[in-house]
């Protein structure tokens, strides 16, 4: 069995009478590419914004890399590995691609905010920048300007951001949103290629992409997760099908 390198323990986030996670138990191996479905309002995102440090638990405790991150900000989290993309930090639109991903570098190596002229000279944070475009598909398009790329490409962008923190693992919310279906076919591929290197926690609305892409489900449905298992052994489970996947929601 694989290292486990996400655990989380009866994990409870309300808001007023909502229940959003309600003692969800998981643990996520490492290397694997473990997806959370489940109906709009199950409680995803917000699942994802407590493992992230975006939102603070009502009570439980979050473990990652052996040890409880529980307290832990969001920076602190990210340097211990756990990078949430697209919600790390915002594309800056007027910047060329290298620029926004340099800029996620910069915040790695504990560089001190800088004017951008001496940073774009910073040839070592220029080339890891590059490195990690080249990941996405992005490198013969480092010069261009954000605001003038795709959405897709905005998407991938983000995912070369959140690459360049160098986690152990990405929290990935909705990576496919708005995206066409040529655009979420490179967005799989672009993850596939990261399996076995990064660890990836998934949540996704496009089953199809879940289903091509992961190593584990688990359902969250009504903030408490009913089920982690395969794919085919997700896709023949009764009370999966009833609560989810029979339902009319994708």
């Amino acid at each position: 069995m694989a290292e486990q390198l996400l655990k989380i323990h009866q994990l409870n986030k309300h808001f007023g009478g909502i229940v959003a996670t309600d003692n969800v138990n998981l643990a996520v191996e490492q290397g694997l590419i473990h997806a959370i479905i489940g109906p709009n309002g199950a409680g995803k995102t917000t699942l994802i914004a407590q493992l992230s440090g975006q939102i603070k638990p009502d009570s439980g405790e979050i473990e990652f890399g052996g040890h409880s991150i529980t307290g832990y900000n969001t920076a602190r989290r990210a340097r211990e590995g756990l990078a949430r993309s697209f919600q790390i930090t915002s594309v800056v639109m007027p910047m060329t691609l290298l620029q926004n991903v340099m800029l996620a570098v910069q915040g790695t190596s504990g560089h001190s905010f800088r004017f951008w002229a001496p940073v774009r000279e910073d040839r070592e944070m220029a080339a890891a920048a590059m490195e990690s475009l080249a990941a996405v598909g992005l490198d013969d398009r480092a010069d261009r300007i954000a605001a003038n790329v795709s959405h897709g490409e905005q998407r991938q962008l983000e995912v070369a951001m959140a690459l360049a923190m160098k986690p152990r693992m990405l929290l990935l919310d909705e990576p496919m949103a708005g995206m066409g279906k040529e655009e979420g076919a490179m967005m799989v591929d672009i993850l596939n290629s990261l399996k076995g290197d990064i660890t990836i926690l998934l949540v996704e609305h496009d089953m199809d992409a879940v289903f091509s892409l992961a190593d584990r489900l688990s359902v969250l449905v009504n903030g408490h997760i009913i089920a982690t298992d395969t794919v085919d052994n997700i896709r023949n489970n009764q009370e999966v099908q009833k609560a989810y996947l029979g339902d009319g929601h994708a």
